[in-house]
């Protein structure tokens, strides 16, 4: 059974010395995280960069009921573990990050529909 449709923004930086590598990646994103995360009920997920201040801003919505256990479900995925294991060590967390946050989620303040 599906949830209501959250719509969810978050923020991190980017290494300018990875940018082509990071790029790349999302160019051709592999079919096996796709689908997972599809399957962890994500969908309309976008990636942007604003240059020059390298921050990418992500862009999904969640339609599922249970958002912990389906993130977890997909951390765990040895497929998930192996795409970070490539994507993470572009990315550098905001300055005002929590202890252990990576991706800093984003409150919504205007939707149109």
């Amino acid at each position: 059974m599906s949830g209501k449709t959250q719509r969810m923004g978050m923020v991190i930086g980017v290494r300018p010395e990875t940018l082509d590598t990071y790029t790349a990646l999302h160019a051709a994103p592999w079919p096996a995280m796709n689908a997972l995360l599809s399957a962890a009920n994500i969908s309309n997920y976008s990636i942007y960069l604003r240059r020059p201040e390298n921050l990418l801003f992500g862009y999904w919505e969640y339609t599922g009921s249970d958002f912990e256990a389906d993130m977890a479900v997909l951390g765990s995925a040895e497929v998930c573990k192996r795409w970070l294991a490539l994507t993470d060590p572009c990315q550098i967390p905001l300055p005002t990050a929590k202890p252990g946050e990576w991706w800093c989620y984003m409150d919504e303040v205007f939707h149109l529909d």
